[in-house]
């Protein structure tokens, strides 16, 4: 199944959906798990802990939000795929960040710590029949599907990525 599948689009998390690609739920899952092992590395690192506006995340808590992020979407695609009659609750993304403590990590550690559990939702999504894919679930932000929730983490790493390249890169040259 592909992203012109997603019937319907969710409202709010269409942001992130329509920057993934256009192939198949896996291929694209797949693509941004090669995009985070091609990360430049030594881009992030050199950022130190600086940010480009007061009270905006570290490199570091950027790639940690990926991480709470995508694990919280892991499990409601699981729990979707189960048939849960539970409303999703939402987080709080800045109270997440505030308490993980991203930055006393390194690059290096979140990264291999996301590209883990990028790998672990690609063989979850490896399992699921075309039935499961296509299961919906109640969220604080609406109804959205199974198959939804592959391209919504893939669009909201590359979110995340352009945003870095626009507003975190240029630091790391002043």
């Amino acid at each position: 199944m592909n992203k012109h599948d997603i019937n319907p689009m969710p409202e709010y998390f269409d942001r992130y959906i329509n920057l993934a690609d256009d192939a198949t739920y896996l291929e694209v899952l797949q693509t941004s798990l090669d995009e985070l092992e091609n990360l430049p590395i030594a881009n992030w690192e050199a950022l130190g802990d600086r940010v480009y506006a007061p009270g905006k995340w570290t490199a570091k808590d950027l790639l940690q939000h990926l991480i709470d992020t995508e694990r919280i979407f892991c499990y409601r695609a699981l729990a979707f795929s189960r048939n849960e009659s539970q409303k999703m609750l939402s987080y709080d993304e800045d109270a997440y960040a505030k308490n993980a403590d991203a930055n006393r990590r390194t690059i290096a550690e979140l990264l291999e710590e996301l590209i883990l559990v990028r790998r672990s939702m690609l063989a979850m999504y490896r399992s699921f029949t075309p039935q499961m894919l296509l299961k919906s679930g109640r969220s604080f932000k609406g109804t959205y599907s199974v198959l939804s929730m592959a391209f919504l983490v893939a669009g909201h790493q590359r979110w995340h990525f352009r945003v870095f390249s626009e507003k975190y890169l240029p630091l790391g040259s002043a």
